[in-house]
């Protein structure tokens, strides 16, 4: 799930990330909410739009500041509010604030350069923008060529300059941004919900029955492949598993605790995870364009299915709702609300979290009174609650605040989608450090030197043996037919 490797928990002092991202991502959804009595408190958010003259693509994301705020004091206010609020962060994960605050500095700049250039006309305009930008071509990549970008620039330092990596490794927290971007997000999302019930119904029953498969199928397959046929000892192959067919690194570290593996068990396979899921988020997005365009919530579903962790799921969610929205408009004509294939992704991707946690309790109850058994020792309840993804309640907290809120009182839907609009230009800035920040971390070498070539054949075979292709079939299954809204209606 994560997009990094922690240390094992008893090294790790002060405030979880994951309670941490939690608190971060309410703290916004909280500011963003005084549109509701009336106090614009995060309207001076930088807001970046497609761009062919570099000043036109930079502004506050209120309407109402545009004329009166500049798009660089913007951005500088955007990166003063971010540092303050990331550094009481650092302080709770009891981190030197002066290394933190220079290294998260490096990262601020860097992701928005990315996301900037990612929105320059020629690379992002749609084919409707064409005309009003005035340019005649483009590669039609939306603004979320900014993601590409930055995990380009990520793979460049974490593979080229380890020194410089190292010297922003205190802010290369991939795993902290991206559960803080889906804490706000799910406050957009519970928006759109309430938009559209019925549809946001089918998608949240057809991701609980789609998650399924992972778990009685995925995780079978890939522990009878890595016993079977690579030789791996149950240490090895259940931890192996879970990285492989559920949820990545919060998996891989849930069960190594749970089976009480050792620590290099988890952590070498968390490494690897990593990298399959920047393999996968360079190709599943544009093979999904390319095959699943008239079919949007498959391959929405599609990614969440078969994406290993948080970061490179949601953000594949991300990518392939403008490909395929793009690629509808250009094709036939058809242009759908943007938002719905990144809800199906992260929906079914959070419903695979939730699960961690009873998952984990299932093997070490499996673990501990079949497989190493020993005298006198019993297995808590607890375990499901350490082992639960914290930041899901802050999505789950949103989602349903902002849903019941616009569906009890109509009148607040024009207020809530300014609220979240505000709330995902930080939202956005999120998501782009966390492609940087993965980027960063995977680092190709240093992994194949650690002796990661076998269990990489064993993720090579299940990932693109059956792995994606059974994520695939299932998409099909439950989401074949079910289209997003079309924009304007």
């Amino acid at each position: 799930m994560s997009e990094r490797a922690p240390e094992p928990a008893a090294t790790r002092p002060g405030l979880s990330e994951d309670w941490l991202a939690l608190l971060l991502g309410l703290a916004i959804f909280l500011l963003s909410s005084g549109v509701f009595a009336g106090v614009d408190l995060l309207g001076w958010g930088l807001k970046v739009e497609v761009w062919n003259r570099l000043g036109a693509g930079l502004g506050p994301v209120s309407k109402d500041l545009a004329g009166t705020l500049s798009g660089p004091l913007s951005l500088l206010l955007t990166y003063l509010f971010l540092a303050a609020l990331m550094g009481l962060g650092a302080r709770a994960l009891r981190i030197r604030i002066a290394s933190f605050a220079l290294a998260f500095t490096v990262v601020f700049a860097i992701s928005i350069a990315c996301l900037v250039l990612g929105h320059y006309a020629h690379i992002a305009a749609t084919p409707d923008q064409l005309k009003k930008l005035g340019i005649s071509w483009s590669l039609n990549l939306t603004g979320e060529a900014g993601y590409i970008l930055a995990l380009l620039a990520g793979l460049a330092v974490g593979n080229f300059s380890p020194r410089f990596a190292t010297t922003i490794k205190e802010a290369t927290r991939p795993e902290l941004y991206i559960k803080t971007a889906i804490v706000i997000m799910g406050a957009a999302l519970g928006v759109k919900a309430a938009e559209s019930v019925g549809l946001a119904s089918a998608v949240l029953f057809r991701g609980l029955c789609a998650i399924i498969e992972a778990y009685l199928i995925y995780w079978a397959l890939v522990y009878w492949v890595a016993r079977r046929f690579f030789g791996f000892s149950k240490e090895w192959a259940a931890p192996l598993a879970s990285g492989i067919s559920i949820c990545g690194v919060s998996a891989a570290i849930a069960t190594g605790g749970a089976i009480r593996a050792r620590p290099v068990v988890p952590i070498m396979v968390s490494s690897l995870v990593v990298v399959f899921s920047v393999v996968e988020l360079l190709l599943l997005p544009f093979l999904a364009q390319h095959l699943l365009w008239r079919e949007p919530l498959v391959a929405g579903a599609w990614m969440g299915l078969s994406v290993k962790t948080d970061g490179a799921a949601v953000a594949s969610g991300a990518i392939v709702d403008s490909l395929i929205r793009a690629k509808a408009l250009a094709e036939v004509g058809v242009a759908y609300k943007d938002g719905w294939m990144l809800m199906t992704a992260t929906t079914v991707k959070v419903f695979i979290d939730v699960f961690i946690g009873i998952w984990a309790f299932v093997l070490a109850i499996i673990w501990c009174t079949k497989i190493d058994v020993r005298p006198g020792e019993k297995v808590r309840a607890r375990e499901i609650w350490e082992r639960f993804p914290k930041f899901v309640i802050g999505y789950a907290l949103t989602f349903l605040i902002l849903l019941v809120l616009c569906l009890a009182e109509p009148g607040a839907l024009k207020a809530a989608k300014l609220a979240t609009a505000e709330s995902n230009a930080f939202r956005q800035i999120f998501f782009v450090m966390t492609f940087f920040t993965i980027g960063v971390v995977s680092n190709f070498r240093k992994l194949w030197e650690e002796g990661i070539g076998r269990l990489a054949a064993v993720y090579l075979v299940c990932l693109f043996g059956f792995i994606i292709w059974i994520g695939l079939l299932f998409s099909w299954i439950f989401f074949h037919g079910v289209k997003p809204p079309l924009a304007g209606v």
